[in-house]
């Protein structure tokens, strides 16, 4: 995920070595006499070591002479390299840099350089280790202060342009404060971890721990290596992760009786933490971020809108469905967190299974799951519901499918669990327009359209084999119901049945909203005698219905049947619309309903069989023109035979009578 460029602004006093250090930068030497102010200075990646680097790094050098120049270059900057040399170079950072760059409205990075250490005065030293401790308390005296006053200051490195000290490591600084900035993930100031990187490192443990027993084990460890940084790791790199969190557990006392690492069983959820904290204190935070650049995070520690959501290309009428790795992989899921191996995920299961994510889809809230789909009789979703629930969801919003799957630890990309469906295709026939068959299509929408009180919030529960219940409650919010049905040959579908409610004349008048649906069941109960009338009104009213595949249902049909106070009765309101009578069922007819259900997804696979004033295809009886033409052939053989044989006697008798 590296940027394609990042500008490095130069800054500090004149004279501090700004045009020596990109000097010796680029050309690997120390180049004297140079001028007062370099060009800028574009330096490509494989100029770097570092895998992060950017495809293209400008070095800006800049002059204190031309403020104007150096304040539009400072806001274009996405880093500062801030130079000094000397006390008094040194006093005008705190004093006059770090002021004027706040001033300026400027929230970028700080690397802080002190140059020209081969020239540094120091006493003569006794040793070369003394000269070496005596370097290191000059530096914390003169760093240590900068870093605390000032949270831009990322770090702090002492060069030499002369003798080429740290130029690289220096450049590499300003670099990775771009590729990997520490701010979004350490406070310097009170020295812990950010609470939104605490939350991501916990997400990426609980990925990371496949077996689930809060602690990340010898082989979760190294899948974690190959799968952040494209190797193995040795065992005894892992040991030295043992030994260093033993060390910080045995050296900080908050860490008493909260073990970081356990013998046998791995680093815990604590340990993760701490040890991404030791990294970010010894600037090793480019290891955090291989890790959360491997889980797709960007620097605002946020999933990328380009992975949760790819870009998916679906023609009109096309639908989008699981594909068999989609369905594979949420099978896998399930049963990870079937705990109990019970068959169904109780409340806790789900939520350990969605602990990973802000929890279940609002779009399931809106459908009133787990009510939706096939639950036990405790309430909990069976693995059937579970997938039901899935395929619902992506058909009607794909994208919050592609998002669930990357939160919940799909690998891949997104798009590879999901199929595109052909777009429906529009054939005519005697001048009635109706939809082809689909072959490619494993998931339909049904609407389901009727009187109050004809039985639509019953038939959604009997869909979903719920007991039928006398109590009457009405339909003022959408409901829904999804469940998998077995058609002959063995082949599954998913049908989603959908009342509308208070929205019904809403959507039934938008035309573009009808795409989204496969099949209207249209119900009324036989056994008011004013239940039938709403539907003929509604055909009436709406004439494009009249160009969708519908099923006319009888519901209730354990009840006496009446006859309907209407113009028209049901079965000679379907002859005219060239339809087949009503389907009688009752909720309280299992078979029935398993009928209906079965009718509605053959249905919704064959438009044309229930499509209104769809004249029945006429295919020709070519029998007769068979038998007439093997009657011609067999006069014509016959023919041909009699006319051979008189031939053929003529012949012998003329060959019999003697010449003259």
């Amino acid at each position: 995920m590296a940027k394609e460029r990042i500008r490095i602004v130069l800054c500090g006093d004149n004279g501090v070595g700004k045009s020596s250090l990109i000097a010796c930068l680029v050309k690997d030497q120390f180049i004297p006499n140079l001028q007062d102010t370099l060009p800028s200075v574009t330096i490509p990646r494989d100029f770097s070591d570092s895998p992060y680097s950017p495809q293209n790094t400008i070095l800006i050098d800049t002059t204190n002479s031309d403020l104007v120049l150096l304040k539009k270059e400072l806001k274009n900057a996405d880093v500062i390299w801030l130079v000094y040399s000397d006390h008094e170079s040194y006093e005008r950072i705190a004093l006059y840099w770090m002021m004027m760059f706040r001033s300026l409205g400027v929230n970028l990075p700080v690397i802080l350089c002190k140059n020209k250490c081969d020239t540094t005065s120091r006493a003569i030293p006794e040793t070369a280790n003394a000269d070496e401790d005596r370097d290191t308390t000059v530096e914390d005296d003169e760093f240590i202060p900068i870093l605390k006053a000032f949270k831009e200051v990322e770090t702090c490195i002492k060069c030499s342009a002369k003798n080429k000290l740290n130029v690289n490591q220096a450049f590499y600084l300003c670099q990775r404060a771009i590729t990997h900035p520490l701010a979004p993930l350490f406070d310097a100031r009170i020295g812990e971890l950010k609470p939104l990187a605490i939350s991501t490192l916990k997400r990426v443990f609980l990925l990371c721990d496949k077996d689930q027993d809060g602690y990340l084990n010898n082989d979760e460890i190294y899948a974690l290596q190959k799968k952040c940084f494209g190797k193995t790791m040795d065992i005894n790199e892992l040991k030295f992760l043992h030994k260093t969190l033993e060390d910080l557990a045995a050296s900080n006392p908050k860490y008493s009786g909260c073990p970081l690492y356990v013998e046998g069983k791995g680093i815990t959820k604590l340990g993760f933490l701490v040890l991404n904290k030791w990294y970010a204190e010894n600037g090793r935070h480019e290891t955090t971020w291989g890790i959360l650049r491997a889980y797709h995070y960007t620097d605002s520690l946020s999933i990328s809108d380009k992975v949760l959501y790819p870009k998916v290309d679906i023609a009109d009428t096309a639908s989008v469905e699981l594909s068999p790795m989609g369905y594979r992989f949420l099978v896998d899921l399930f049963l990870a967190y079937d705990k109990d191996n019970d068959g169904v995920l109780n409340e806790q299961e789900l939520q350990m299974l969605f602990k990973t994510t802000q929890g279940a889809p609002k779009l399931w809230s809106e459908t009133c799951f787990p009510y939706s789909t096939v639950v036990n009789s405790q309430g909990f979703i069976t693995l059937q519901g579970w997938l039901a629930q899935w395929s619902m969801t992506t058909l009607i919003d794909y994208k919050t499918t592609t998002e669930y799957l990357v939160y919940l630890g799909f690998e891949k990309d997104a798009r590879l669990a999901l199929h595109v469906t052909r777009p429906r295709r529009q054939r005519r026939r005697n001048g009635v327009y109706y939809r082809a068959a689909v072959t490619d299509r494993k998931v339909f929408n049904c609407y389901v359209l009727g009187n109050a009180h004809s039985g639509k919030s019953s038939l959604l529960e009997s869909f979903l084999g719920r007991q039928f219940s006398e109590a009457y409650s009405p339909s003022i919010r959408p409901k829904i119901a999804v469940n998998s049905l077995e058609l002959k040959g063995g082949k599954q579908y998913y049908l989603i049945l959908q009342e509308l409610g208070e929205q019904e004349p809403a959507i039934l008048e938008n035309k573009s909203k009808l795409k989204e649906y496969d099949v209207l069941c249209l119900t009324y109960d036989s056994s008011d005698p004013e239940s039938f009338s709403y539907l003929v009104e509604l055909i009436h009213k709406y004439q494009h219905l009249q160009t969708l595949p519908v099923v006319f249902v009888a519901l209730k049909a354990d009840l006496d049947k009446q006859q309907q106070r209407c113009y028209i009765q049901p079965d000679d309101f379907t002859e005219q619309l060239m339809l087949e009578h009503p389907l009688h069922t009752s909720c309280v007819w299992p078979s029935s309903l398993n009928e209906l259900f079965i009718k509605l997804t053959e249905v919704a696979l064959e438009p044309a069989k229930n499509t209104p004033n769809l004249t029945p295809e006429v295919v020709e009886d070519r029998s007769k023109d068979y038998w007439q033409a093997a009657l011609v052939t067999g006069s014509l053989v016959g023919f041909v035979s009699i006319f051979a044989f008189t031939l053929s006697k003529i012949i012998r008798s003329v060959r019999s009578t003697p010449s003259t």
